[in-house]
């Protein structure tokens, strides 16, 4: 891989790299698309990375399903697919790991500790491999888009992050790979995420700047599905994810909610 992404620079073109975890769905096409808008030549891994997964998480049961993930690229005209292995990427003895470390105590950061820590180690080691010049990610997962920005901008990457919106189903269900996870009687459970963000935003529309009072709303919304388990509901601010009790400013709104077994997140900007 970075022979061949040393020969692409070397004719004179430029790179774009999608990471992802694979089971690719129209989400993950976006972003394949805005590369090819932006970059001469589109490489997209597909790693289950096992650095970024807890010891109680879904790591053996993440969908999985390269040959079609294959097929999908290959429609949209990507050429090149890098797929490394855990053991190529983690070999025995690995030791070295890259932190965020402030951005990554709020949100998901609580729940799941050992999240960001594995997301920016392993960019860390595929942008050092396929060396692009762009980097696409969607925001959905806005916490991650933003530290991997201060990654970027602490270690010197010569990169441009370049983020995308967030991709939603006909029903307003933000599109991920989980989903998959969902039985049919917990689609109305997973969609109170969105209809509790929608509802946030009318509130705001309507001139409330009560944190506290948008996330009871949220917090009722959400309690009157069943199958649902809030993780966290979180007002706050765009940058280093700190509460806010005032929405004077555009702020962040972000959730994570377990749906039976299955952990949905979605987020929405706010502006007064």
């Amino acid at each position: 891989m970075q022979k061949f992404s040393a020969q692409i620079k070397k004719s004179g073109k430029t790179i774009a790299l999608v990471p992802t975890m694979g089971y690719l769905h129209e989400g993950h096409i976006s972003l394949v698309r805005i590369a090819q808008k932006v970059c001469d030549a589109t490489i997209v891994s597909i790693f289950v990375n096992p650095a970024q997964f807890g010891p109680s998480e879904d790591l053996n049961s993440y969908p999985r399903d390269l040959e079609k993930d294959c097929a999908l690229l290959k429609k949209e005209g990507v050429e090149t697919i890098f797929t490394p292995t855990p053991k190529e990427l983690y070999p025995a003895g690995y030791q070295t790991y890259v932190n965020a470390l402030h951005l990554s105590e709020h949100l998901c950061g609580i729940s799941r500790p050992a999240l960001f820590k594995g997301v920016t180690t392993v960019l860390t080691k595929l942008f050092n491999i396929v060396s692009p010049n762009k980097a696409v990610f969607g925001k959905k997962d806005f916490q991650q888009f933003v530290i991997v920005c201060q990654m970027i901008k602490d270690l010197n990457f010569n990169i441009e992050i370049i983020g995308a919106p967030i991709v939603r189903e006909a029903d307003g269900l933000a599109m991920s790979s989980r989903n998959a996870y969902l039985k049919k009687n917990q689609r109305k459970p997973a969609l109170s995420l969105y209809k509790a963000l929608k509802q946030s935003e009318q509130l705001v529309k309507k001139g409330e700047k009560r944190a506290e009072t948008i996330i009871g709303a949220a917090l009722k919304l959400i309690n009157s599905f069943d199958e649902t388990l809030i993780d966290y509901i979180s007002i706050c601010n765009l940058e280093t994810f700190e509460e806010v009790k005032i929405i004077d400013c555009p702020v962040l709104m972000a959730l994570a909610v377990k749906v039976g077994k299955t952990r949905l997140i979605d987020n929405i900007i706010l502006s007064p």
